[in-house]
């Protein structure tokens, strides 16, 4: 029993690690003290001068691991052999959690979530991550299928936020959201044909609200698995607005 319980939570441990790539975003990530940093991967072929040195010099004084791989490993590793310049690095961000997690130690309080479905613009992605982490809102459902992987884009149009964000991992929403609704959470999507705005939309349980992309909007099958549906009124003919500023409105909702 005690092995199987060490090798769960090794491998929890393991899941919630962010991987990032890139010089740049490797190099700030070093340089904040806050950001705990498990390992450094760098490949062989790398030249020893200039940010790459930096980087090491850094990694070395915080007693971060450092772990050399040929080009094809370390492409594995950032899943973006074209952008990753040659390194990589796993972050210990501390609210990064899986769905699990989450289900096992929901927030006491009444809270509310911001799911995404189908949000493949990194630029939104990263600015929804801001607006969420500012705000009263709990944090950000993400699922893997479907969703922008996090990047430099991402991290970037964060505002470094991403590191300090409550990322909740899941495969997918569908898979998701009925385990949410078995705890007690209020599942919504906007819908521009509801007839409930957001402003009259009032719940004293949990809620998560879902966000589709601005093509194509909630799948049908995620929206099918929400059981309340608002809108946000629009003046002068303007149908929608950008889904990064619907989640801010979203998220500050409960303020």
């Amino acid at each position: 029993m005690t092995d199987s319980s060490n090798h769960r939570q090794r491998k929890q441990f393991f899941d919630r690690l962010l991987t990032i790539y890139g010089r740049k975003p490797v190099l700030e990530a070093l340089e904040n003290p806050e950001i705990p940093c498990f390992r450094l991967h760098l490949a062989n072929t790398n030249k020893p001068g200039g940010i790459i040195k930096q980087i090491k010099m850094l990694a070395e004084k915080r007693g971060v691991e450092i772990a050399y791989h040929s080009r094809q490993e370390l492409s594995r590793i950032s899943r973006n052999s074209k952008q990753d310049q040659g390194i990589a690095a796993d972050l210990e961000c501390p609210n990064h959690q899986l769905l699990e997690d989450f289900l096992s130690k929901p927030p006491q309080e009444n809270y509310s979530l911001i799911a995404l479905d189908g949000i493949t613009n990194p630029q939104n992605l990263g600015m929804i991550i801001r607006s969420v982490t500012a705000s009263p809102c709990h944090g950000v459902l993400l699922p893997k299928k479907g969703t922008a992987a996090i990047s430099p884009l991402v991290i970037k149009a964060s505002a470094g936020t991403l590191f300090k964000s409550t990322l909740i991992h899941c495969d997918s929403l569908e898979q998701a959201l009925p385990k949410l609704k078995n705890i007690g959470v209020v599942c919504c999507t906007l819908s521009s044909h509801s007839k409930q705005t957001l402003s009259e939309f009032k719940t004293e349980s949990p809620v998560i609200y879902v966000l589709g992309n601005e093509t194509e909007g909630v799948s049908s099958k995620v929206s099918k698995l929400c059981t309340e549906h608002i809108c946000i009124p629009m003046s002068n003919g303007v149908e929608s607005l950008n889904v990064a500023v619907t989640a801010a409105l979203l998220a500050f909702q409960h303020s």
